[in-house]
């Protein structure tokens, strides 16, 4: 019965859930790909070739059991589908959303290399758990016995939660550090709804808060708390800050007005979402609404931001990227979607500074007229200059460098102007200087400035301190920072010699 059900791959054509038309989804953030029926998903899991050698598992960082989940959808076991992939992953509808399924499982499905089309795997494990989550399949959080050991960690994002779920499970008492006052880091203040709207991400944080770990939130360390009282207040310590310092840009005019990072104008956007009070967005500082707008950058943070900007009614958006679309680091699919969407995307440009003119000086959001005067105070704000253009490089790709890919080559005396009105920086992360803004310098980092951690417990060289995911691996993926968190609270859990009852009581 069971094999009656799979290796349909040769007699059943890949199939993605459907995607809604680019004229409607652009005119709102909800997620722009529908949920399967049963029969559908049951349908492509059902195309699984059942390999010896699973790639898809191998490829993905949390080794997820995809071929055996996919078995059990094709037989319509779904209940036991969500077991098992629930058994590798604390948050499989949101790696189900926002994983680059086409460079990790889907990339490297074995059906997929012989030319029959990958099974689609990201979609199903989103169907799994959405549908868990309806029919009452997902228990509490609910230890069998409470321990005394405590652990604090600092950083509300995915790696963090992820450790913060392993141990609260195994009793351990968790409190969650933040300065945010919503929990989920990026997947609730970087991610745009379009991918994975904020109600899943909540329903999360809420499972955890019912479960008992302790949310502090508005509190950042170094400020709010130092980072001695929370050691001192616990017997372990995870560090899953993530990496939120931006990259910056040099050259002419960099400073002007209107030159924003893009976490600041995606955050920006996300807290509309939810209905907050967001004055730099009701000002049109950090809101694309009638403005031209160019994002630089090449990465998923971009596309972010160019599919964003879409949505908020820009007139224009460009993306300056310096390699090609084959060399881009940010997901084909997620360009796909946005080119769909009306976003230009111009290869093989690199920003070489800005143009900027004088902007009128502004009193309770009215212009008092061009080369007005005016003084701070009482509403008053001076005059200042904000960006008008884009001083764009043309690049050609020369010979491969360290990494092996095809390093950029300037143009000479192929410069233009490209005209902007609001231009959105998403060079990438870089993480802040913990050791000096926490009082620790025994803090070790690299030289990069991420934190010195274990590849397999994840502990630093601090006795009781662990370090997980962005801090330590740079900025990298969701998944990864799951696979971190989980894997520390695993070290943890053995050396509070709790470990192998977990396991037994699974």
């Amino acid at each position: 019965m069971a094999t009656s059900k799979m290796l349909r791959f040769v007699t059943v054509e890949r199939q993605t859930p459907e995607k809604r038309d680019a004229v409607a989804r652009k005119e709102d953030f909800g997620e722009i790909y529908r949920e399967f029926a049963a029969e559908r998903a049951a349908e492509q899991a059902g195309r699984c070739s059942q390999c010896g050698v699973p790639y898809c598992q191998s490829h993905c960082p949390l080794h997820n059991d995809i071929p055996d989940w996919l078995r059990l959808v094709a037989e319509g076991r779904l209940q036991e589908a969500y077991e098992v992939s629930q058994a590798t992953n604390t948050f499989p509808e949101i790696c189900g959303r926002i994983c680059p399924q086409d460079r990790l499982c889907e990339g490297n499905c074995v059906i997929e290399q012989s030319g029959h089309g990958t099974v689609t795997i990201g979609a199903v494990e989103k169907y799994i758990t959405d549908t868990a989550f309806e029919e009452g399949w997902v228990p509490r959080i609910a230890p069998h016995a409470e321990r005394e050991e405590s652990v604090g960690i600092i950083g509300a994002g995915p790696g963090g939660l992820a450790a913060a779920d392993l141990l609260r499970r195994a009793g351990v008492q968790v409190t969650v550090y933040d300065r945010y006052d919503r929990a989920g880091g990026l997947m609730t203040y970087g991610i745009p709804g379009f991918k994975l709207e904020k109600d899943v991400v909540m329903r999360r944080n809420d499972q955890l808060a019912e479960g008992g770990v302790e949310f502090r939130l508005n509190t950042e360390v170094g400020r709010d708390i130092t980072f001695d009282e929370i050691r001192d207040t616990h017997d372990a310590v995870i560090v899953a800050t993530g990496v939120y310092k931006s990259r910056e840009l040099d050259g002419d005019n960099h400073d002007a007005g209107g030159i924003v990072r893009a976490i600041d104008y995606l955050t920006a956007s996300n807290r509309k979402s939810f209905g907050d009070d967001v004055p730099e967005f009701d000002s049109g500082e950090l809101n694309a609404e009638g403005k031209r707008v160019v994002v630089i950058g090449g990465g998923d943070t971009a596309m972010d931001c160019v599919r964003t900007a879409i949505r908020q009614g820009a007139t224009s958006v460009k993306c300056l990227y310096r390699r090609d679309k084959a060399n881009m680091p940010g997901s084909q699919r997620e360009v796909a979607n946005a080119e769909e969407e009306g976003v230009e995307f111009v290869w093989l440009t690199a920003p070489a500074g800005f143009e900027a003119g004088s902007a009128a000086a502004m009193k309770g959001g009215v212009a008092l007229g061009p080369g007005a005067v005016a003084e701070e105070g009482e509403g008053i704000a001076t005059a200042h200059r904000v960006v008008s253009g884009v001083t764009v490089q043309r690049m050609r790709l020369g010979e491969p460098d360290a990494t092996g890919r095809q390093a950029p080559e300037l143009i000479e005396g192929a410069d233009y102007v490209e005209g902007a009105d609001l231009v959105i920086k998403a060079l990438g992360f870089e993480p802040e200087e913990l050791p000096t803004l926490w009082s620790r310098p025994e803090l070790e980092v690299t030289r990069w400035g991420t934190i010195k951690a274990d590849f397999r417990t994840h502990e630093t060289p601090l006795d009781g301190v662990y370090a997980v995911g962005d801090i330590v691996r740079g900025a990298s993926l969701v998944v990864w920072a799951i696979r971190d968190g989980r894997e520390a609270a695993e070290a943890i859990l053995e050396r509070f010699g709790a470990l192998n009852r977990v396991i037994a009581a699974e």
